[in-house]
């Protein structure tokens, strides 16, 4: 089969199996399974013939795309602020929605903060920030192991530099490793929210899980039957983690530090209450390109 007529076949085959955006998901896989992209099908290679391994992994891709497991944790990559991270299913998958948040702490941050990211993740908020700002010193903490362990890729991936392995215990800090420049450093900490985090920091970013228990059900198959729950459940009201957030971060700012949080659509007002309660200043919720409330910002003055 040729490769114009493989590509083809994935696009209706996903359409077929009922998936959103098919044409998108069979170029992704398609991509990724052949190293062809768009100019080289345009330049003749789509009357080129397809290998009979490159057949039988399209095919065998397109197979689990059909079963609704996302196509990012198929390639095992996921683009987020114009770099690609490395994901599978110990992470979130990295979402557009959340560059709104880098966005908005790249405007506001200064070079040479220290930056702690909570529920880190695929690391993809971390290593942004650290990517496009200077100086940074980032700390990305984590209860999942596996998760920091993808993180730690991520961190050779966007830097080209190894890190230590998590604790086997998974507690306490490790040493920083350096990045780009001498005066950059990253770690990578295992701990159950503060659990484990020594020091203060000028700023502290969290994506926290906050989806209610009662939504999870009615999510997209892809997200409640692939993507890690420990990352999506914020408990029956989805506010969970904002109140250990708002009980517990004061104690790891500098004075004059500033938390940045992302919400769900319909969060902002009951998490500014939480951290008015705590005695946080200056609490803005933004709304994101869609017009929905996004991210809520506060700062913190002893």
């Amino acid at each position: 089969m040729k490769y114009g007529e493989l590509l083809k076949h994935g696009e209706d085959y996903l359409k077929e199996a009922g998936i959103h955006d098919a044409p998108y998901d069979a170029r992704i896989i398609f991509e990724a399974v052949t190293g062809m992209d768009r100019s080289s099908l345009l330049g003749g290679g789509d009357l080129r013939e397809a290998s009979e391994t490159e057949t039988d992994d399209f095919e065998g891709m397109l197979e689990k795309r059909a079963s609704h497991i996302p196509v990012q944790y198929l390639t095992g990559e996921a683009d987020f602020m114009g770099l690609r991270f490395y994901v599978n299913p110990d992470v979130l998958i990295p979402r557009f929605d959340t560059e709104f948040l880098v966005e908005e702490m790249m405007r506001e941050i200064d070079d040479g903060s220290e930056v702690l990211d909570m529920c880190t993740g695929s690391g993809c908020i971390l290593l942004s920030l650290m990517k496009y700002k200077n100086r940074i010193t980032g700390t990305g903490a984590d209860i999942s192991g596996e998760a920091l362990k993808v993180a730690r890729r991520n961190e050779e991936r966007i830097f080209g530099t190894g890190n230590a392995k998590p604790s086997e215990d998974g507690g306490g800090s490790e040493e920083p490793t350096g990045l780009h420049n001498a005066h950059e450093a990253v770690r990578w900490i295992r701990s159950d929210m503060f659990g484990d985090i020594d020091g203060r920091f000028d700023h502290i970013v969290c994506n926290p899980p906050y989806i209610r228990k009662d939504v999870i059900p009615t999510l997209d198959e892809e997200v409640k039957d692939h993507e890690p729950q420990l990352a999506l459940l914020g408990d029956d009201d989805g506010l969970k983690f904002y109140r250990i957030i708002a009980r517990d971060a004061a104690e790891h700012l500098k004075p004059y530090g500033r938390l940045y949080l992302e919400i769900g659509y319909d969060q902002g007002a009951d998490v500014s209450a939480l951290l008015k309660e705590a005695g946080y200043r200056d609490i803005e919720v933004m709304k994101d390109y869609g017009g929905n409330d996004r991210v809520v910002k506060a700062q913190y003055i002893p």
